[in-house]
């Protein structure tokens, strides 16, 4: 098929579910999804005792109750919205004014406004308001949990997290919890997970239809932002689309290069879209008029190797150790620039687990075990250190009871895997 027709074929979403609409007119069920995360965290509490956790990551607010506000924003401004969960209670402390934004959620027990503990909100009384938060906080943990409870806490500023310590509180960092809870997607959170990808291929498709020479990155990845909101997705968490020279290494930024004539051009989606599930798969173009050279041919090919060699090697049941020896032997002259991970768990974002490269596993890597319903990202970056250019590929896949789906369909480059002239 051809990239015009594949375009073309994927272009109407209209058998795509982007609205909450109700569950028999065949959109998803966004109240199961909700319920089911909110379900997966307090398991996860359960079993570590953790009698409450306090989350203060916008994404993770997302994931146990559904409420979505000022995603970005509230990342660095913490506390400025956060959420208490117990194992029968969820209370959200809102953005001042933005209590409306919950209504209606059934994993939202009760919304409160949240005393916003920042230096640019209090000024010089910034440690007052750390221990007034504290206070407040811990007068409602010991209501619902008792005063001997453990706490599971995210970050916070400094003083907060003293001044809840001072409060007598057993406090530990809540990152395991709800990592684990992530890790595993129901079907229907699955419907979420299709609907991102499904639109920001298309975004993609209209990024790779608007380069030409003479086009600068920042142009090319605008393309890309404008088609990810105008279909209800959210954000793009990275700038991660570069050319020419500036593809190796990678992780250069976008930025105002006026892209040239055959050239490589790569890029990594990381997209926060419908739904708020992450759509995280990358490709590498050729932006013409003339044929790819054989250089950059041989870097395509060897990239498309190693991707698909090591979906290959996931399977339900393999631990992270496994993987790390049976996976694609990296070449010595490819291995200085190489992505840092092999693979990784994606969801609402990046998420647990990292898969690591054979040679990175003893300093870098953990163990663990590869399940059904994790999704996962199956990564390549392959450019010689000191070389002209680099290729970023990467496959976005589901771990089912008997091997993987492939939920990234987004079509490679015929021009850059044909054999050599």
């Amino acid at each position: 098929m051809s990239m015009l027709d594949w375009h073309a074929d994927r272009s109407d979403l209209s058998g795509i579910a982007q609205l909450d609409r109700a569950p028999e007119d065949g959109a998803i069920d966004l109240g199961a999804v909700r319920l089911y995360r909110l379900a997966r965290l307090r398991a996860e509490m359960e079993r570590r005792g953790i009698g409450a956790l306090i989350l203060s990551d916008p994404v993770n607010i997302r994931y146990a109750t559904g409420a979505r506000n000022m995603q970005v924003f509230s990342a660095r401004n913490t506390p400025s919205r956060y959420l208490l969960v117990t194992a029968n209670r969820s209370i959200l402390h809102e953005f001042a004014g933005c209590e409306h934004l919950a209504d209606g959620l059934e994993t939202v027990d009760e919304v409160r406004p949240a005393r916003t503990a920042s230096f640019v909100a209090a000024g010089p009384d910034i440690a007052e308001r750390e221990r007034e938060w504290a206070r407040d906080m811990a007068s409602t943990l010991r209501e619902l949990v008792g005063a001997g409870a453990t706490i599971g806490m995210e970050r916070m500023n400094a003083g907060v997290a003293i001044a809840m310590a001072a409060e007598g509180l057993r406090i530990i960092d809540a990152h395991e919890p709800v990592e684990m809870a992530r890790a595993i997607k129901s079907a229907e959170e699955m419907k979420c997970v299709r609907a991102s990808l499904r639109a920001t291929e298309v975004a993609v498709g209209r990024l790779r239809d608007a380069i030409r020479p003479g086009i600068s990155e920042n142009a090319l990845w605008s393309v890309l932002h404008q088609s990810v909101i105008e279909q209800d997705g959210d954000y793009v968490e990275t700038r991660l689309l570069n050319s020419g020279p500036r593809t190796n290494p990678w992780f250069q930024e976008t930025g105002t290069r006026l892209i040239g004539e055959n050239e490589l051009i790569a890029l990594d989606t990381d997209v926060v879209g419908c739904h708020g599930y992450y759509s995280d798969f990358s490709r590498t173009f050729h932006s013409g008029p003339g044929r790819p050279s054989e250089a950059q041919r041989a870097l395509y090919k060897v990239a498309h190797e190693q991707v698909h060699y090591n979906m290959e090697v996931i399977r339900p049941g393999i631990t992270f150790r496994d993987y790390a020896e049976r996976a694609w032997t990296i070449p010595d002259r490819y291995f200085a620039n190489r992505y840092y991970l092999s693979a990784h768990g994606c969801g609402m974002t990046g998420e647990y687990p990292y898969l690591y490269h054979r040679a990175d596993f003893p300093d870098a890597g953990y163990d663990g075990v590869i399940e059904p319903g994790m999704t996962l990202c199956v990564e390549s970056y392959i450019g010689e250190d000191g070389g002209a250019e680099g290729v970023k590929l990467e496959q976005q896949i589901m771990v089912t009871d008997t091997g993987i789906e492939l939920l990234s369909r987004f079509p490679f480059e015929d021009s850059l895997l044909e054999a050599s002239a």
